[in-house]
């Protein structure tokens, strides 16, 4: 198969930062994607609906394609009951996000205990809200790559068998026991970002240390990569496509302590396409980028189609975008082949 036209994607998980990185960022997902769950994680985090309005806003000045913002809420243990059902019922937000505290860039308000928002998740449960998560365990004592399966064992169980009807989605998931969780479990979907498809630890490691690979959850063995290729090619429709780009200024990733994020947005689709030909599953691309995503959030399918074909040559990135401030751009180690059939 040498051309494929799909649904437009969806990105179910993506970053857009704020201020003068907005103009740069923003529309490299308008223009790949149809609709997109815009993370919360600012400073000072977006906390209330008026908070998400307006930044939606100052997002929406920068897109060409009428791309459609479901923005969210951050979960702190202080989120009153009332805030949260007003920003809902009049859609200023889509979703609801935790962070475990400590757990990723800008989380210093996340979740200390689950036991502090049980009431929180309960009216979520009741208003059907969804709930997205960022599954790490942060306790210190936690060796890092151990901290999606022990957030599991501690934390997910639990919430899990309390709340049996809430809609759970475990982002950005990078381990087989995330895999076989969500599968066993009735309420929980997972999201798979391009980067933890594509690359495993030892890219980011073996022969130097390569900075703007460094994400949270943290790139694990090629064990699990090569789980989560096989339940993303497999069509389950309880995994689908989350980017998480996440775009950092390269002073900011190429330091003494460099920032957490990959910004894979220019190319996200054109390498999980590679990746399904590799593994000739170009039949399931679709519902991983265009459909499984919108059941489960209950939304419809896209009506734009786009066309990808597959040139004879390797396509060619480009290895940054912007000029004032740049931004590396994720490039896995293996060629690509696919790209926009109008180009």
């Amino acid at each position: 198969m040498n051309k494929i036209t799909l649904i437009q994607p969806d990105d179910w998980h993506v970053h857009f930062r704020d201020g003068d990185i907005l103009k740069t960022v923003v529309p490299e997902t308008d223009k790949n994607f149809g609709k997109c769950i815009v993370m919360p994680n600012l400073v000072p985090p977006i906390i209330n609906g008026q908070m998400a309005n307006e930044y939606k806003k100052r997002i929406s000045k920068f897109l060409k394609n009428n791309l459609n913002l479901l923005m969210t809420i951050y979960l702190t243990e202080n989120l009153k009951k009332h805030t949260l059902i007003n920003a809902y019922k009049t859609k200023q937000v889509f979703a609801v996000k935790l962070y475990p505290l400590g757990a990723t860039t800008n989380s210093e308000n996340g979740i200390k205990d689950v036991e502090n928002i049980i009431e929180i998740l309960s009216t979520m449960e009741e208003n059907d809200i969804p709930l997205l998560i960022h599954g790490e365990d942060t306790n210190p004592e936690i060796d890092i790559f151990d901290r999606e399966k022990s957030f599991l064992d501690k934390v997910l169980t639990k919430i899990t068998q309390n709340f049996p009807k809430l809609r759970i989605t475990l982002e950005h998931i990078t381990t087989k026991e995330a895999v076989q969780f969500i599968l066993s479990s009735k309420n929980v979907v997972g999201s798979i970002t391009p980067h933890h498809l594509a690359s495993n630890r030892n890219e980011m490691l073996v022969g130097g240390i390569r900075p703007h690979l460094y994400c949270l959850p943290i790139l694990k063995r090629d064990i699990h990569q090569q789980e989560l290729i096989k339940i993303a090619i497999s069509g389950n429709k309880k995994f689908f496509l989350g980017t998480d780009s996440a775009p950092h200024e390269i002073k900011l990733k190429e330091n003494e302590c460099g920032c957490a994020g990959v910004f894979n947005a220019p190319y996200s689709l054109q390498i999980i396409t590679q990746i399904f030909d590799n593994h000739n599953a170009l039949n399931k691309l679709e519902n991983f980028v265009s459909i499984n995503g919108t059941k489960h959030y209950k939304l419809p399918n896209n009506k734009k189609k786009v066309s990808l074909k597959k040139f004879k040559n390797p396509i060619k990135f480009n290895d940054y975008l912007g000029s004032k401030i740049k931004f590396k751009i994720y490039k896995p180690q293996f060629s690509i082949f696919w790209d926009y059939d109008n180009k």
